[in-house]
């Protein structure tokens, strides 16, 4: 008999969520959960009605990283296929033409928090926890190192992974790590507010705007003026670019 799916995706009009169901694991990623998030992925990438997608734990933690109880299984070669594996999943989620958020509630690490820092933006309650415990395990994150040194900058990435403190919400604000933070009992509501502002706008200048900041990030040329000609042109654009002239002339 198939078990519980490690993870589901829904969808609500233009928002899709995505959320993590391990609740008795604190959502630990499991070969499961890879496996699940990559069939996600797969079906996001198709999904051309989505704009935002959300994406969530369930129960207290959002991810507290990887499934301890799988390592000792695992030889060296196979560690190091899985964590590219890993980097394939959160490199997945900047490729989504959909902008995505992560929800953020009790813990994110290890690899929870690279998943949460792999979102376009991130919410986190007020009680939310932030760290990277690899090297107290005697190992280095397997995954997400550069992503991380963009979001946070070499200092604070550096104090993460050396130190293995954790953070709280506030901190990781400061970080970068977090965009914004709500008190707790609100996440659900904040984080579906938000992406039902962000998918108001039209997806194609959404997917560009998230994918020319990627290849600038990444030293690649950013293409901004050929993607404003195209989109610009574009009949959604048009309408509501004379939508907002009409409402100027009666203003």
């Amino acid at each position: 008999m198939t078990g519980a799916p490690a993870a589901t995706l829904t969808r609500d009009g233009a928002v899709a969520r995505l959320t993590l169901e391990r609740p008795e694991a604190r959502n630990a990623l499991s070969r499961a959960m890879a496996d699940a998030l990559e069939d996600a992925l797969g079906r996001l990438a198709a999904a051309d009605e989505a704009r935002v997608v959300v994406v969530a734990g369930r129960g207290r933690s959002f991810c507290a990283g990887a499934d301890i109880s799988e390592m000792p299984t695992l030889s060296p070669p196979e560690a190091e296929t899985l964590a590219s594996r890993w980097q394939r999943i959160v490199d997945g989620f900047a490729t989504l033409p959909q902008v995505t958020i992560a929800a953020v509630q009790g813990h994110a690490l290890g690899g929870g928090l690279m998943l949460a820092i792999a979102q376009d933006l991130r919410v986190a309650e007020a009680s939310a926890r932030f760290g990277l415990p690899e090297v107290t395990l005697g190992f280095n994150p397997g995954y997400g190192i550069a992503r991380l040194l963009d979001i946070a900058g070499g200092a604070h990435a550096r104090d993460l992974m050396l130190t293995a403190r954790s953070v709280d919400a506030s901190e990781a604000q400061r970080m970068g790590l977090v965009t914004r933070v709500v008190p707790d009992g609100t996440l659900d509501a904040a984080t579906t507010t938000l992406a039902h502002e962000v998918a108001r706008s039209p997806r194609g200048g959404l997917a560009a705007t998230k994918a020319i900041t990627a290849a600038l990030r990444a030293g690649r040329p950013g293409t901004e003026a050929h993607a404003y000609g195209a989109l610009r042109a574009a009949p959604e654009a048009q309408a509501r670019i004379a939508a907002f002239l009409a409402r100027r002339r009666l203003s």
